[in-house]
């Protein structure tokens, strides 16, 4: 008699009760790290379009790796308000923010920048942990909205709401005052402008996502080969790079900014039914899990709004999600973001072992952006033992080395202290990941941002 085809899982946490828990599931994804659709991975060349961002003026893609969550009706704010973090009652028409959102227990869901283009209309721009948190949240409320989601082009598809791209260097103010023909207006940080640039209309937010002043250009899908145009072709006076998609993966590392945390939804009754929501073939359920840091609880891979340096954007006079887990967490703050910078000639040590063709070899270090798994977690060591966890890392042409975003126990944060980075994945069930041995790594504490903001932040 033939047995029964046991059926495939339909949600998140259908995945984890079949791969018995999260640990499990996600350390058995084959997913690597994320390749950004629709553009090739270079240009010109990766070491280059770095260097533009501080030297020139870079041209980001944001076209297609984001999705959208368009939040509509009268109480869109209070909705938004109800989620995030962040202050509201500061949120006018024709503003951003760069959001966060949590779960009850004060834990990092995601974070995302929130348009606010209308009083009753909203855009929520981020990966899509942010977006199905909203989306979820939207199925829950009572309040007057409703909401669409604008996915993005993993799956690839004829078109989408907007295009979206940054400037970011230098050279980006005088770019844009001359491709706009006078009408650009005086945007401040973190506020929207609108604008013309041939002959189409065009809105932009003032901000920086390399460390370094820039602008956010969106409008109609179908004016942007447009746009696109006058851009490149003013550009050229001012040395602009476009970045492709392995140099855009390294854009967040010198400001500091530490992308895609874990999500905290995989454990806990609070969240069940939120985990019962999520498909099976979301990210949530399909990401991997990889590096040196080992635990069996899946809450040790989790991050906090105050450790990632979001303090400023977390305002307690509200209410919202994770509001009163917040309040005890700011006075117990036990991690700080810092920047790591691996020395060169380790390095080069654990290259030349990873290419030898006789005996055990170290794990590969690609070149520029090294993680291997979606959710990268490895773990650091002072004098030997525990002192922190490396999250984000890529190398970078201007600093000249590798540098990760690591979040350190308070008492190894002192900057130009030595630490050491374990290199590589112990017992890795993914075929994505060859055979190898754990390393060390030399690294200096370094602040974050790696180099100084020429941005403020708004809560």
């Amino acid at each position: 008699m033939n047995k029964p085809h046991s059926l495939a899982p339909t949600t998140l946490q259908d995945a984890l009760d079949a791969a018995g828990g999260p640990i499990n599931l996600l350390r058995s994804s084959q997913l690597g790290t994320t390749i950004f659709p629709g553009i090739p991975p270079e240009f010109t060349n990766w070491r280059d379009e770095q260097r533009a961002w501080t030297h020139s003026v870079a041209m980001l893609e944001q076209s297609y790796h984001m999705t959208e969550v368009h939040v509509r009706g009268a109480d869109a704010l209070a909705f938004m308000a109800g989620l995030m973090t962040n202050r509201a009652d500061n949120f006018d028409v024709m503003r951003a923010k760069q959001i966060v959102m949590c779960g009850p227990d004060g834990r990092m869901i995601s974070d995302a920048v929130l348009f606010r283009e209308e009083a009753d209309f909203m855009r929520v721009v981020g990966p899509p942990t942010a977006a199905n948190w909203v989306e979820y949240n939207a199925t829950k409320t009572s309040l007057n909205v409703t909401v669409t989601r604008d996915e993005n082009f993993i799956r690839p598809r004829a078109r989408r709401d907007v295009y979206r791209f940054q400037l970011q260097g230098p050279n980006a103010l005088a770019l844009m005052q001359e491709v706009t023909g006078g009408t650009l207006p005086e945007i401040k940080f973190f506020h929207m402008g609108a604008f013309r640039i041939a002959g189409c209309d065009v809105r932009a937010v003032r901000h920086g996502m390399a460390s370094t002043p820039g602008f956010e250009l969106y409008g109609p899908w179908e004016d942007q080969q447009a746009v696109r145009e006058a851009v490149e072709r003013v550009g050229e006076k001012y040395d602009l790079r476009k970045a492709g998609s392995v140099t855009y993966g390294t854009a967040a590392q010198e400001s500091g900014w530490m992308p895609r945390p874990l999500p905290a939804i995989y454990e806990g009754e609070t969240m069940a039914d939120y985990r019962r929501w999520i498909p099976a073939q979301s990210f949530e359920a399909a990401g991997s899990l990889g590096g040196s840091f080992m635990s069996d609880r899946i809450e040790d891979y989790y991050v906090e709004p105050f450790e990632v340096g979001y303090g400023t954007l977390v305002n307690l006079n509200h209410d919202f999600i994770g509001r009163d887990a917040l309040v005890e967490k700011k006075q117990n703050q036990k991690r700080r973001k810092m920047t790591l910078i691996w020395n060169n000639d380790d390095v080069f040590r654990v290259l030349q072992n990873s290419l030898r063709n006789d005996g055990p070899r170290a794990k590969f270090i690609s070149l520029p952006v090294p993680m291997y798994s979606s959710f990268q977690a490895d773990q650091v060591l002072a004098g030997g033992k525990p002192a922190g966890v490396s999250n984000w890392m890529s190398y970078s042409s201007n600093a000249g080395a590798m540098l990760s975003t690591a979040l350190m126990d308070l008492e190894h944060c002192e900057i130009g202290k030595e630490v050491t980075l374990l290199w590589g994945e112990p017992d890795s069930r993914r075929r994505t990941v060859e055979a190898h041995e754990l390393t060390e790594i030399r690294a200096t504490i370094a602040p974050v941002p790696y180099y100084a903001k020429t941005n403020k932040t708004e809560g």
